[in-house]
C-alpha cells in the first residue's frame, strides 16, 4: 500500500450508496456482497411482511427484506431497476449474508471523515438507531445506515442456528 492511499484509506470511507423513497442511503463497500436484479423468493409462512421471503444463493439460504416496508415507508411495485443488495451483517460474534431490497442503486463515493457528521434526534421515520450518521456528499445529504442494528433487531435477529427469531 502507497503512503497516499494508506492516507486516504485512514482519512476516509467508501460507501454504496442506494435510492430508496427519493432518498439516498448508504452503507460501508467492505459489507457490500454482491448486486443483483429483483428475483422471485420463497415467502417464509409467519414472518414479518417486510421479509419478502429467501433464496438460495450458492448454497446459502439468505433472508430477502424490503427496506421500504422495514422503515414503514410506502410500498412501490418492483421494476426494472428495483436490486437486491446483498449485504454481510454481524450478530452475536458471527458473520452472515442479508439481502436487501432497494428503488436502485445510486453510486459508490470515498466520503472523507470530516464530511460524517452523527445523526440528529427524530421524531418519526425510520427508527433512528438505524441511522449511523449523515454524510455530506456533493451538495446532498446521505444516509449512513447501521446495517447491524436494523438487520439485528426484533424479528430479524439472527441465531446461532441461522434461523430467523418470531
Amino acid at each position: 500500500m502507497t503512503e497516499t492511499e494508506l492516507t486516504l484509506s485512514s482519512e476516509s470511507k467508501q460507501f454504496l450508496t442506494f435510492v430508496l423513497a427519493n432518498e439516498e442511503y448508504a452503507v460501508d463497500i467492505l459489507r457490500v456482497q454482491e448486486i443483483r436484479g429483483w428475483m422471485p423468493v420463497t415467502r417464509v409462512p409467519g414472518a414479518p411482511g417486510y421479509m419478502k421471503g429467501v433464496l438460495n444463493l450458492r448454497g446459502e439460504i439468505i433472508p430477502i427484506i424490503d427496506l421500504r416496508e422495514r422503515f414503514g415507508f410506502e410500498t412501490k411495485a418492483y421494476n426494472h431497476t428495483t436490486v437486491v443488495v446483498f449485504v454481510w451483517i454481524k450478530s452475536e460474534e458471527r458473520q452472515r449474508s442479508m439481502g436487501l431490497v432497494v428503488d436502485a442503486v445510486a453510486d459508490t463515493y470515498n466520503i472523507m471523515n470530516e464530511a460524517i457528521n452523527p445523526a440528529p434526534l427524530m421524531g418519526e421515520g425510520p427508527d433512528p438507531k438505524f441511522i449511523e450518521a449523515l454524510a455530506t456528499v456533493e451538495d446532498k445529504m446521505v444516509i449512513l445506515l447501521d446495517i447491524d442494528y436494523l438487520l439485528n433487531a426484533d424479528a430479524l435477529a439472527c441465531t446461532q442456528t441461522g434461523y430467523l427469531n418470531e
